[in-house]
């Protein structure tokens, strides 16, 4: 069963435009300065750790419910997604890096949550096994 499908057409690549459907969203895409670019448009990979880094929230805060953690807490929690683009001998790929902060829980039991969102977030499941990532708990952000 297919619960939802986000649509976008994008002109242009790295230095190019996109368009959202429903609901519609315009924004200019633009390759960021250290790869040349002008730095005034979102690039991919900052629309990758957007997309990655609030759906790894929802999936810790659905954690959080399982494991019964004060849902007003969690509204405190943040998660920071790092894509990193990497060019070496086997071309272009990606890297990232999750950083949750959760106040007033241990490090521990931050962990705890990471491993059950690791089994709830869909770009968690998605990039297992097809990029090197990492998750871990911090103690801010």
């Amino acid at each position: 069963m297919v619960t939802y499908t986000a649509v976008a057409d994008v002109t242009g690549g790295r230095s190019g435009h996109a368009t959202t459907v429903s609901p519609a969203a315009e924004f200019d895409i633009s390759a960021p300065v250290e790869m040349g670019g002008t730095g005034e448009g979102y690039n991919p990979e900052q629309l990758f750790a957007v997309g990655w880094g609030a759906c790894y929230q929802g999936a810790l805060m659905a954690a959080a419910r399982e494991k019964r953690v004060n849902g007003m807490l969690m509204m405190k929690s943040r998660v920071r997604a790092h894509i990193t683009l990497v060019k070496d001998d086997n071309g272009p790929h990606l890297s990232a890096k999750l950083e949750v902060f959760v106040p007033e829980l241990s490090l521990d039991q931050v962990q705890e949550l990471i491993d059950l969102a690791d089994t709830i977030c869909p770009y968690t499941k998605a990039t297992a096994g097809n990029m090197p990532y990492e998750v871990v708990p911090v103690e801010s952000l």
